[in-house]
């Protein structure tokens, strides 16, 4: 084991994770705390309660440092990923001034109104959380997409007065940028008592939460994509410029700076639905699955593990939260039958996900002109092997998972090691610190009943369209 250990925080849509590595990428101890449920106010807000970023973050680091076997002294660097498109309004002294909005508020795609007085400053949630750390008002150039004055092809806030009129964000509203890797600031006394993090180690700059767990998956090169099984689920793929008028995939700000990664189309909700399944089966079904020793995903998988492949011809659409520009969307499940049961719903779920994200991905290969070799799947659905072998079905390629789950985490301790001086680049930092583990080779029948499967599946949405947008005039 090696002396010296870095923290990578990962804060996202459902909880705070704090975790400790070594300078080899290996975790030492770590500690979570789920966010409160979002408060809901009016149709389209999504925010969160009180100080509930910062309070989950404080948690989930005491639980942390609690569980910390080594000396604090030799915690040489902290890196910091939060969840992206998110906004925070602060106070003059950096404090909230209102609730901060989710990345689903329907707000965060629009232009800033300045209906606040007490507003004082825009920023990201990293932004906050970093003021929150250190005092600094700093924050990572590589969160900022979308709705943000931000110049993508030169790392900076943009020059254009343009710009700033169109968000609506004055310049002075705005916190500095640093690029990934860099020195946001250095953890407080007041903060150090409040998150038990040792007081005076540098906080590093990372990314937006997806560029970060794309860095700790390992995902580089043309041949890779990476799936990112969370609440919107999204593939990426290493990309080497800020590409223009792209139809399939949207260039972001990676981790490594310079460079840029491409997502594809997403799944809004896409891991959240596997959730949503679980808590509509109740206590009852979570107090079985704990006497069976099991959770109730393990018990979902292990059910579902006995449905043939295509749920017996049940298909699920996932709109459980509609696109912005389509709110009449909504989930459908198509196909039902007297065989259907529990484990045919679950496995209509999984197999929903993979046939979604493989139009994506393979849209954006097929615009990009590459050929995938082999497909990273990071995220906590990738520990089902059920879903890992699903997805190596449905695109055909084999598909791999990383001995550390937490990608995103391990990428924030990345760009600590870097900042840090551990190792000299990302390059290199990564070649150490991430190892795959477990590989999925598609069955080859399989693959040939999800292709047949796919033209109807993709047309299930196209045919509902107008009965959707019936129904949306009765029930928006």
């Amino acid at each position: 084991m090696s002396n010296k250990y870095l923290i990578g925080i990962d804060e996202g849509s459902q909880s705070a994770k704090i975790v400790i590595f070594d300078t080899e990428g290996h975790i030492v101890c770590e500690g979570k705390q789920a966010l409160r449920p979002y408060d809901l106010p009016q149709p389209g807000y999504v925010e969160h309660p009180d100080d509930d970023w910062w309070d989950a973050i404080c948690a989930a680091s005491k639980k942390c440092m609690a569980a910390f076997p080594y000396d604090p002294a030799d915690i040489v660097g902290i890196g910091l990923c939060t969840i992206r498109y998110c906004r925070a309004y602060l106070k003059a002294d950096g404090t909230l001034a209102q609730p901060a909005l989710s990345w689903m508020d329907v707000r965060v795609s629009r232009p800033y109104e300045h209906t606040n007085e007490d507003v004082a400053y825009i920023v990201g949630s990293s932004g906050y959380i970093t003021h929150r750390l250190t005092g600094e008002k700093k924050d990572s150039v590589s969160i900022y997409e979308g709705g943000w004055p931000i110049d993508v092809d030169n790392w900076k806030w943009s020059d254009d007065p343009a710009d700033y009129e169109a968000t609506g964000m004055p310049r002075e509203m705005l916190f500095d940028l640093v690029m990934p890797g860099d020195v946001l600031g250095y953890v407080t006394k007041e903060a150090a008592e409040a998150t038990g993090l040792p007081e005076g180690v540098p906080v590093m700059a990372t990314a937006n939460d997806k560029a970060v767990e794309g860095l700790g998956t390992g995902c580089s090169g043309d041949d890779i994509a990476c799936v990112s099984l969370g609440t919107y689920t999204v593939a990426m793929i290493e990309g080497k410029e800020n590409a223009k008028n792209t139809q399939y995939y949207w260039p972001k700000f990676s981790s490594i700076p310079n460079r840029y990664l491409y997502d594809s189309d997403g799944i809004r909700r896409g891991m959240w639905t596997v959730s949503w399944f679980r808590d509509v089966l109740g206590e009852g079904y979570a107090k079985l699955a704990a006497e069976r020793g099991m959770s109730p995903e393990e018990m979902m998988a292990e059910e579902a593990a006995t449905v043939p492949a295509g749920s017996n011809g049940l298909m699920t659409v996932l709109n459980w939260l509609a696109p912005v520009d389509a709110m009449y969307r909504k989930g459908i499940m198509i196909g039902f039958d007297g065989r259907h049961k529990r484990a045919h719903i679950y496995r209509s779920i999984l197999e929903g996900v993979a046939l979604t994200m493989r139009r994506h991905v393979f849209n954006m290969t097929d615009e990009l002109g590459v050929t995938l070799d082999k497909v990273i799947i990071t995220g906590g659905g990738s520990n089902s092997d059920l879903f890992m072998q699903i997805f190596a079905d449905v695109f055909g390629i084999k598909t791999v998972r990383n001995e550390v789950n937490g990608a995103a985490a391990l990428g924030s301790a990345i760009c600590a090691a870097v900042g840090a001086g551990i190792y000299p680049d990302f390059d290199t930092a990564i070649e150490k610190m991430v190892r795959f583990t477990d590989e999925f080779t598609p069955d080859p029948e399989t693959h040939e009943l999800y292709m047949k499967m796919l033209p109807v599946y993709e047309s299930v949405q196209d045919t509902n369209e107008e009965l959707l947008k019936k129904r949306y005039e009765i029930f928006e």
